[in-house]
């Protein structure tokens, strides 16, 4: 035992010196600013979009006195429905010429006039919209609000705010459940690709079988999954570290909160860095058995997309857990290695349970042996052509 954890040290410090000491791994660390990059540049062409085409407002020609009323009506609608849920209003004053004003102003485009409404409250018309058309629906509500004498006064009713309302929690916990499950696989998906390459070097360089007669297999597959995982750990605190640095220069005190998961912050914080290694250790024990099967550079990239899919299929299963923890669905995705730390990562923010945790950590690390366990068999028996012969119902003939 201690001869394998000497090995397997021997082998994460040789692995882990040569990926950080090296000129890729800066690249490595300038990875994440590609993506927001290109989201900077999407959300301002997003932006850019959106700005041009303005909100569709109503030209309502008639009395200042009947606007402010029907722009009254306008804000109190908008209060309880949102700002850009319901049209704006801009005031004209009647022309000689009425048809003509209502066709100038159905053709502006600053603002976007959607419909032309004249006549004032007491005899109203619409020119523009048909029957079918949300403006005109909103503009018939707007109209009655509007008519009445004491709209703008609102009733006294009495309010009761309770705290911690089950179903607006569980909602705000499925919030935060899948934000966490989004971190977790965003952080995997973008490190744990790494792994595929991990043996090609050895290959390649002819001294898998200098390094295989030296120490086990299992030991050498051991160390550079654990020399990835560090690696990845150091690149994730420089990552944390430079965001919180740029946002302790920018001072912009804007940044929401999720609401809090069932198990509090601090457990489901370090159940989250549980889950992320254990996410890290099952995904890249697999993709280095798979990845250890190749021979060339060209070989892994043709692994990549299939893995990668993979992922995308993985953190789709564990989405549909969200919501319902306690579904044979969750419970089958907590089950299965696979989508097991992403599954009971969105559990830690909707159930307060802990020993569940437990048992799926244990259950997890014993799938991490064993697929580090068969990928060295595999490896040992398709690779360096070693060992006794297997029956076909296992590994087949090498």
């Amino acid at each position: 035992m201690m001869r394998f954890l000497r090995s397997s040290f021997v082998i994460a410090r040789r692995d882990f010196s040569a990926t950080v000491l090296s000129k890729a791994f800066i690249f490595f660390l300038l990875g994440p600013l590609f993506p927001l990059l290109l989201g900077g540049v999407f959300g301002t062409i997003g932006a850019k979009v959106a700005s041009e085409a303005e909100q569709p407002v109503v030209a309502v020609i008639g009395t200042h006195a009947d606007f402010q009323r029907l722009k009254a009506a306008r804000d109190e609608m908008a209060q309880a429905m949102g700002d850009g849920a319901v049209v704006g209003v801009v005031g004209y004053a009647p022309e000689p010429d009425l048809a003509r004003q209502q066709k100038r102003l159905l053709s502006s485009v600053k603002p976007p006039v959607r419909a032309v409404l004249s006549g004032g409250l007491d005899h109203p018309q619409i020119f523009g919209p048909s029957q079918d058309d949300p403006t005109f629906g909103q503009i018939r509500l707007l109209l009655s609000a509007a008519r009445q004498e004491d709209f703008a006064r609102s009733p006294n009713i009495g309010v009761t705010t309770v705290h911690g309302d089950n179903g607006s929690l569980a909602k705000d916990r499925a919030e935060t459940a899948l934000y966490g499950q989004m971190l977790l696989f965003f952080l995997t998906i973008l490190l744990s690709g790494m792994v595929l390459s991990q043996l090609i070097e050895e290959k390649s360089n002819k001294i898998i079988e200098v390094i295989a007669a030296a120490i086990p297999i299992d030991a050498m597959f051991v160390g550079k999954l654990f020399a990835m995982l560090a690696a990845s750990v150091l690149g994730i605190v420089v990552w944390i570290s430079s965001g919180a640095l740029l946002i302790q220069f920018m001072k912009t005190g804007g940044v929401q909160t999720l609401p809090p998961p069932a198990v509090g912050w601090p457990m489901f914080l370090a159940l989250a860095v549980i889950y992320f290694g254990m996410n890290y250790l099952l995904l890249g024990a697999a993709f280095l058995t798979i990845g250890a099967q190749a021979s060339t550079a060209r070989e892994v990239q043709t692994l990549s997309m299939p893995v990668t899919f993979a992922q995308v299929l993985i953190f789709g299963f564990a989405a549909k857990s969200i919501g319902s923890p306690d579904s044979t669905q969750a419970l089958g995705g907590a089950i299965f290695p696979l989508s097991s730390p992403m599954v009971m990562l969105a559990r830690a923010a909707e159930l307060p349970e802990i020993w569940p945790h437990v048992a799926a950590i244990l259950w997890q690390a014993i799938w991490v042996a064993l697929i580090l366990r068969l990928g060295a068999k595999l490896f040992r028996k398709t690779v360096l052509k070693s060992g006794p012969r297997m029956p076909w119902w296992r590994f087949g003939r090498a």
